[in-house]
């Protein structure tokens, strides 16, 4: 009984990795790889492959623009047992599996998150707000689908500052690019990058600190 015990236990651990096997999907094209697993059985067939699609349609782009030394493997996970939207993590994005049944549309939750492989940070000697508004900033910019998601740049409002991050502070940036100088985005990721972004760049770069710019934006908002 015991040996058949053991054979039996040997066979159910064969036949789970199997079943693990077969739920990663390994899709390669232009120099990158993407590895995708799910242990959501649910999850819709045509939903993985936008999800897929998205990527090799804007990570090139965003490593292109921000950071051509970015990693080429990435991997997707759609979870069950995450509760949150999304999380990146050493090349790693993990996606509710609950966010997809009520958000089918928000394909560039894959864009947010790939940047996020993009900066690459480290230990970073930037805000948390900064990270997160440029993350936003490059899926207002290179996004594929937003408006399918209902997804865009919210109006300014007495509450807003640019440290709300996110939409708010990408919404600035956008401003910033778009009004003061382009290009200002770009050079403040690659300082938060290679570790020496000081709150001193904003002047350096557009010859006004944050409070000043943030000032002028509030005045005329439109972006």
């Amino acid at each position: 009984m015991k040996k058949i015990s053991i054979l039996s236990v040997f066979v159910m651990l064969v036949s789970a990795l199997s079943v693990q096997l077969k739920a990663q999907e390994i899709t390669k094209k232009s120099g990158y790889t993407l590895s995708f697993e799910s242990n959501f059985k649910e999850l819709d067939p045509q939903l993985k492959k936008r999800l897929i699609k998205t990527f090799f349609e804007v990570y090139p782009k965003l490593a292109k623009e921000y950071n051509p030394s970015t990693i080429k493997e990435v991997k997707f996970f759609v979870d069950t047992a995450y509760k949150g939207v999304a999380a990146t993590a050493d090349g790693k994005v993990t996606f509710s599996s609950m966010w997809m049944i009520k958000h089918p549309e928000d394909i560039d939750v894959v864009t947010h998150e790939v940047m996020h492989i993009v900066q690459d940070y480290g230990r970073s000697v930037g805000p948390g707000w900064l990270t997160e508004g440029i993350a936003d900033y490059a899926r207002y910019k290179f996004g594929v689908d937003n408006a399918g998601a209902k997804w865009a740049l919210p109006a300014l409002k007495p509450d807003h500052s640019y440290k709300n991050s996110y939409r708010i502070t990408a919404a600035f940036f956008a401003w910033i690019e778009k009004d003061v100088k382009p290009g200002t985005i770009k050079a403040v990721d690659a300082s938060l990058r290679d570790h020496t972004y000081t709150k001193e760049i904003w002047t350096k770069l557009t010859g006004k600190d944050l409070d000043a710019l943030w000032a002028d934006y509030v005045k005329n908002s439109q972006v």
